[in-house]
């Protein structure tokens, strides 16, 4: 191409893939329709210079991230057992990255790339912004920015930060200059404190949030409280119409975090999806198996960001934000139509959505001029009084793209919040929504997460009462039976989630032999970092707004395991856990119920 030195080389923990939905893709396409050149080194090796040399060293920045997994996620299960694949690398193949790749090539880069501003983002920096309970290592860590030694963190979605970086450091601004770009990270001595500005509002330092009682080694109840209240104002300050900044002390250094970058607009966010994708893994990929992460979103369309749904288990909001942001009806039914004339498309698009499928506008007006309440949930306990409707828009969009000539078959595999339909639609806009849903976008079978049945653990996970998924089930089920279809329903539901007692787990077990289904799979409760159930795992706490950090019951070792094996009670080799389990808990009369002709009503 002519390119004597690349202006932003990016570092990647993913095999390349040129979609919308890997980051290096999307971010590299869309500075590239800047003017500037880019480079991606992805899944270079960690532990020598070559692959890092080979682009040759970048003349603005090196901008890192460890994928679009985080790199612990990736490796470890719930259980922090080893995986065996990686269906972002080629042909699934494991330990393609490093552990916390972001510390390990941010090292590399920093070596390599003397001078060259190091900025990190994606996932993995995104939920690490400030001190945070690392499950595997079993404490907590500092700021990631401080772990990795780099300039800038870039949190969130990162299109407007990236751009503006890039653009600022072409201008010849200087790296230590860029400490007011929204949606960013930076740390500075404590001595500047006074010099921060009188919009900072300061957490627990991480001192206070990690300190460990020097006998024992466990945290003290000091450091838990701080630990909750520290997460709780991060919670309450995730609005980008607010000026106020975030900052910890950590050491000799603040760590400061300003207000989240904006929401992107219905033009700006239709640009990017029309950035030319080729929509394949990089053809040297070919002789390994390819990419297989890459199938489930090849023929997919991004509808909507962001999600106001509030699950306690779930980074999502940390990560794109409460407040959706969509695109226009045109510019998907324009992507839909370059699908059509891709080598390998078979007429099918497998899903249209985001985070939350139906969620296809901010959840009300009042989110577009002031941002998300600090205070309160838009749908939990129940749903706010001011929260909109947009399930015709969906109708509308699904219609236009299957109308596409090409287009066989357009289905839906994001996710369903069946209480937003149930509870917040009109009666006849949710007839409307399920017949159409049922007769043209389902395959055979639709997932949805109601995640458990025990009101109590729901509470804990910010979810609706069983009810409302009971009296969805059924209107689905009925809706099948009025189109003349044979479709199942797949509950995704969470093992040892904290509240969750072993009462609250045989009451799930009870349902679903009731139901006649056991779930072929699990999720076992993950504490993955900065995540409302994260923070109760560790601490024991609810940092939720106005809990008033209540005391919670939290399952760990050998219960995590019986919680789990009740949810799939027929499982020959969980006989002996469910006994234990019911014994455990004083209800040795289910043992017949549960155990008695396991396996005969399974759903396969």
């Amino acid at each position: 191409m002519g390119i004597k030195q690349l202006d932003v080389i990016f570092v990647t923990g993913d095999a390349y893939v040129d979609h919308p939905s890997f980051a290096a893709a999307l971010l590299g396409r869309l500075l590239q329709s800047k003017g500037f050149t880019v480079g991606i080194i992805a899944q270079p090796r960690w532990d020598c210079d070559d692959d890092f040399s080979k682009l040759g060293k970048p003349r603005l920045c090196c901008m890192v991230s460890s994928g679009n997994v985080d790199s612990m996620v990736t490796h470890y299960t719930a259980n922090l057992k080893r995986r065996s694949t990686d269906k972002y690398s080629p042909g699934g193949k494991a330990g393609l990255r490093p552990d916390r790749a972001l510390i390990a090539y941010c090292s590399r880069a920093r070596h390599v790339f003397k001078n060259v501003p190091i900025i990190v983002g994606g996932i993995e920096a995104s939920l690490r912004k400030f001190g945070h309970y690392d499950v595997w290592s079993n404490m907590v860590r500092r700021s990631v920015l401080l772990d990795c030694k780099a300039d800038l963190l870039v949190y969130g979605m990162g299109e407007l930060q990236t751009v503006e970086i890039a653009d600022r450091l072409k201008n010849g601004e200087s790296i230590s200059s860029l400490c007011d770009i929204p949606g960013t990270l930076f740390s500075a001595p404590i001595k500047q404190k006074d010099s921060l500005g009188s919009q900072v509002k300061y957490l627990p330092s991480f001192e206070s949030v990690s300190d460990r009682d020097r006998i024992s080694n466990t945290p003290t109840e000091e450091s838990l409280h701080d630990y909750a209240l520290a997460f709780q104002m991060e919670m309450e300050n995730e609005n980008p119409f607010s000026p106020t900044r975030l900052a910890q002390i950590s050491g000799d250094r603040i760590v400061l975090r300003n207000p989240p970058a904006r929401p992107l607009s219905t033009e700006e966010f239709d640009s990017l999806y029309e950035l030319p994708f080729n929509r394949l893994a990089h053809p040297c990929y070919e002789s390994q198996g390819g990419v297989p992460g890459l199938k489930e979103v090849q023929f997919s369309i991004t509808s909507n960001r962001g999600c106001f749904g509030g699950c306690s288990f779930c980074a999502i909001t940390s990560h794109q934000g409460r407040i959706i942001q969509t695109r226009s009806i045109d510019s998907m039914v324009k992507e839909a139509r370059s699908m059509t004339a891709h080598p390998d498309f078979k007429g099918y698009i497998h899903d249209v959505g985001g985070p939350t499928a139906n969620f296809q506008a901010p959840a009300c007006e009042k989110q577009l001029k002031s941002g998300p309440c600090p205070d309160r949930q838009c749908m939990f306990p129940k749903p706010c009084p001011n929260v909109r409707d947009s399930h015709q828009r969906y109708i509308d969009i699904l219609f236009a793209i299957s109308a596409v000539p090409g287009v066989k078959k357009v289905f839906i595999r994001s996710g369903i919040r069946f209480d937003y339909l149930m509870l917040v639609a009109s009666d006849s806009t949710r007839e409307r929504f399920m017949h159409d849903l049922v007769r043209n976008h389902v395959s055979g079978q639709l997932k949805v997460a109601p995640e458990h049945i025990s009101d109590n653990v729901l509470s804990m996970m910010g979810k609706c009462p069983v009810a409302v998924y009971d009296s969805f089930k059924n209107k689905y089920e009925q809706t099948n039976e009025e189109e003349g279809k044979k479709q199942y329903l797949i509950p995704y539901l969470i093992a040892a989630h904290p509240g969750s007692t072993l009462q609250d787990a045989i009451e799930l077990a009870l349902y679903l032999k009731k139901q006649g289904f056991v779930p072929d799979q699990v999720q076992e409760f993950y504490p993955t970092p900065s995540t409302v159930s994260t923070c109760m795992y560790f601490t024991s706490l609810d940092p939720r707004p106005g809990k008033k950090l209540a005391r919670v019951f939290v399952p760990k070792g050998r219960e995590r395991t019986l919680q789990r094996a009740l949810l799939q009670f027929d499982k020959p080799q969980n006989r002996t856990l469910v006994q234990e389990a019911l014994q455990k808990a004083g209800r040795t009369d289910l043992i017949r119920t549960l155990l008695a002709n396991r396996g005969s009503n399974r759903f396969h």
